[in-house]
């Protein structure tokens, strides 16, 4: 075992470095002497898990109190830390709660060397409702030993190849549902994210539009796509977004059925690799800067020019804190909130007070806008990502073959309550004696002393029904 990886010796690793020099010297005259101010130094590890917890927990150890003696201030360790299953029913059963002794050995060692510890891929029990699968989790501790932040995979590696390869992650592992907030640490904002989720562009700018100043993609990445694929995705992810990469791995044979690439990466925000492993397994400690985060995306302001208004704007991940709003408006009338069956950044979508057909529900911005022309870019676009979702979902439900989408914008368009709100109408054969009938009941289906509105159990359990798409 090499206790600490060397430099991959590569010619492109030497081209990367002599281009950083390059554009430090004449582009970024001042950031030599910048960087020298401020030193953070992280550890990114690569080992060989098996099936043995206890074994890789001590190779781990190892690693940990080697990066502490260089005064790392996080230590990053691959997927499948805790273990490598030689069975997806040996990974269900090895699985542990975050409250688990695995987890709680790790929070020590946080507390011990007073350091943060990303521990990607860990095998999550799942829910007692669905027992027999696990969450794939990037766990987060502090140097108190707390967990500040848990990302649950939300893109699995399925690949299913008849007569060559089967690997579906999904066949055991529940994904995860939601983007989670970079986090402030000793070294930056950290965004978390697993493995597969490189490939995703989308996830990464989603992350770097919400702060993070650093991406982490621990991973298994297996031989075959890692030779063509690793670094050249992990490089682009860094270039696009202009943050730090740091990719820690497994490597090797962990059993006669699984082998990793290995390669474990730092990656500097101008796209250069400034530390990587060597085969076998090692950590490596790198020095990294925040200010050459801020410095490049000053220079080369790409965000200030991207044009979301054509190919739809990246929406940085929702908070998971607690906010004040206790209650949701449509216009003057407050919505029950068991009566709302789908919410995103911008939009929620709830069930109608009064149908015209079954299943006519009302999707809305979530701030009270009273026209379409007051919706910023970003409530546009997540409005009508959001209709596009639950219309595919409602015609599922109602059996339906196709919908009316209307929107009445304004009081002398039939509008009846001041807030942009796009009604949705599953459609059947017949459903109405002349097709265009259903504008005229849109138009007066809510007006009248003699309207009957449904009751506030009807809805509730409409809503219900619907949840489970979304």
């Amino acid at each position: 075992m090499n206790s600490v990886c060397a430099f991959t010796k590569s010619t492109l690793v030497y081209r990367c470095t002599a281009s950083l020099l390059l554009s430090k010297i004449h582009h970024f005259p001042s950031l030599v002497q910048m960087e020298l101010q401020r030193p953070l130094t992280v550890a990114v590890c690569q080992i060989n898990a098996t099936a043995d917890r206890k074994k890789n927990f001590e190779t781990c150890k190892s690693f940990i109190d080697i990066a502490a003696s260089k005064q790392a201030k996080v230590v990053f360790l691959p997927e499948c830390f805790d273990h490598v299953a030689e069975s997806k029913n040996q990974s269900i059963e090895l699985s542990e709660s975050l409250d688990g002794p695995l987890m709680t050995e790790y929070k020590k060692l946080a507390v011990q060397h007073s350091l943060w510890l990303s521990l990607g891929g860990f095998h999550e029990k799942g829910p007692p409702e669905n027992e027999n699968k696990i969450y794939n989790s990037h766990v987060l501790v502090n140097l108190n030993g707390e967990i500040v932040s848990v990302y649950r995979k939300i893109h699995l590696f399925d690949v299913d190849i008849p007569g060559s390869v089967r690997l579906k992650e999904s066949d055991y592992v529940i994904p995860g549902q939601e983007i989670v907030p970079p986090v402030d640490t000793p070294i930056g904002k950290v965004g978390l994210g697993i493995c597969y989720d490189m490939r995703f562009p989308e996830f990464a700018l989603s992350l770097t539009k919400g702060g993070a100043e650093i991406l982490t993609y621990p991973s298994a990445f297996t031989q075959t796509t890692g030779m063509a694929h690793w670094e050249p995705l992990l490089r682009s992810r860094a270039i696009e977004t202009q943050s730090y990469v740091i990719a820690a791995a497994q490597t090797g044979r962990h059993n006669p059925k699984r082998i990793s690439y290995g390669h474990a990466l730092v990656i500097d925000p101008w796209g250069c690799v400034i530390a990587s492993c060597s085969e076998g397994e090692g950590v490596t400690c790198v020095d990294i800067n925040p200010d050459y985060v801020r410095k490049i995306r000053k220079e080369m302001p790409v965000w200030q020019h991207r044009r979301g208004e054509l190919y739809s704007d990246i929406l940085p991940p929702k908070s998971q804190e607690k906010t004040s709003v206790t209650k949701y408006m449509f216009g003057p009338h407050e919505l029950h909130p068991e009566c709302i069956f789908y919410k995103t950044n911008h939009s929620m979508a709830f069930v109608n007070k009064k149908c015209v057909v079954p299943g006519h529900v009302l999707v809305t911005p979530i701030r009270c806008a009273k026209r379409l022309s007051d919706l910023t870019a970003s409530e546009m676009s997540d409005l009508f990502l959001c209709v596009q979702k639950v219309q595919k979902n409602i015609e599922i439900e109602y059996k339906a073959g196709s919908s009316c989408v209307a929107i009445q914008d304004g009081p002398e368009a039939g509008q009846t309550v001041a807030h942009v709100h796009v009604h949705i109408l599953p459609r059947k054969p017949g459903d109405f004696e002349k097709n265009d009938d259903v504008y005229v009941e849109l138009a007066t289906h809510d007006k009248g002393e003699d309207v009957k509105w449904r009751s506030l159990e009807e809805m509730i359990e409409e809503a219900s029904r619907l949840k489970k798409y979304f």
